[in-house]
């Protein structure tokens, strides 16, 4: 089995999905080393991972992503190192019985991936490339030949991520990591970094009331001492970013609602009460948010499971996080 990695040098960022693994190929290249990406390119039944996950394997060992439940990763590390794999392959797991007995892939699931050879020389620049755009919050398409030819193409941000592969090109189209900003630190605020940062968000506290932030002692996650609004305008504001107003004080969530609701992101919530919720529509209302804008406002915030303790309103807001999410990534691509 290869060695799992560690964070690459000179990445000061925790590692965060994709971007990670990409930022881990960059590197690896940049060392001289080859590189194996694998992708999964479709599957059938019930599957680990979804169409579009990655695992990075370098020859010295290191591996970055996965693509199953660990039943998969050490029979491609022998396929893509071993056998020294000189062309993107097509390769099959769970096709037969057999398969499915021996990778113990689950449901009788079965899963097409795509593995390409990365040379240092040509791949370098394009991955650097890579890492840069989705730095700058720019969604990509990568389109890969089985001949082993590699474009990089600017993406509509409007669009899903999504991939397609009709047996002879792959077209990936990637995403920029989503992230959320949180305004006020508290019980709340701490369960919601947790869990979604678990779940492979990116997590920043906004809260710019000296008390609470010196109160933060969460040192993992990130505190910003602006003014949300500011924030928001300079740093949250794309089709990738949510913004979660959790401080319970109008002076502060009301301020990151106004220029959340005028932005982009793909989530605002608030939270508090129905009642609370009614009162604050109409505060906003007053200060010049119009109707439509105002629709886009989840509050009260999460799913109504119903919660009452912060780690339950936690969650609740997490896995409403996650459907966003999903339905952003998986929006109907027109390529």
């Amino acid at each position: 089995m290869p060695e799992e990695r560690s964070n690459s040098e000179g990445d000061q960022r925790p590692p965060m999905g994709r971007e990670s693994i990409i930022r881990d190929v960059r590197n690896w290249l940049g060392q001289g080393q080859r590189v194996w990406l694998c992708t999964i390119v479709d599957t059938w039944g019930s599957s680990p991972r979804p169409v579009g996950s990655w695992l990075a394997v370098s020859e010295s060992g290191q591996w970055s992503g996965s693509v199953s439940g660990g039943c998969l990763e050490e029979n491609l590390f022998r396929r893509a190192v071993s056998e020294e794999l000189e062309h993107p392959t097509v390769v099959d797991y769970g096709i037969t019985d057999e398969d499915r007995d021996h990778f113990q892939l689950p449901c009788g699931g079965s899963i097409r991936l795509l593995i390409e050879p990365l040379e240092p020389e040509q791949a370098y620049h394009q991955m650097n490339d890579l890492v840069s755009a989705l730095a700058e919050r720019r969604a990509v398409v990568r389109r890969v030949t089985l001949e082993g030819q590699t474009r990089l193409l600017s993406a509509d941000s409007g669009q899903g991520s999504a991939v397609r592969f009709d047996g002879e090109i792959l077209v990936h189209r990637l995403q920029p990591e989503c992230r959320l900003l949180l305004i006020g630190a508290g019980d709340v605020a701490r369960y919601v970094a947790e869990f979604a940062s678990a779940a492979e968000f990116e997590v920043t506290l906004c809260e710019p009331r000296a008390a609470f932030a010196d109160g933060w002692g969460y040192s993992h996650i990130p505190v910003r001492r602006q003014l949300p609004d500011d924030l928001i305008v300079s740093d949250f504001n794309d089709a990738w970013s949510g913004v979660l107003a959790l401080a319970h004080d109008p002076r502060i969530d009301d301020m990151g609602l106004l220029a959340a609701l005028n932005s982009s992101a793909f989530y605002i919530g608030a939270m508090g009460s129905r009642k609370t919720s009614e009162v604050r529509r109409e505060r906003l209302l007053s200060l010049g948010l119009d109707e439509h804008s105002l629709d886009r406002l989840r509050a009260p915030i999460g799913v109504d499971i119903p919660s009452k303790t912060p780690a339950e309103i936690a969650i609740s807001i997490v896995a409403d996080l996650i459907a966003a999410r999903h339905h952003l990534r998986s929006t109907s691509p027109s390529l």
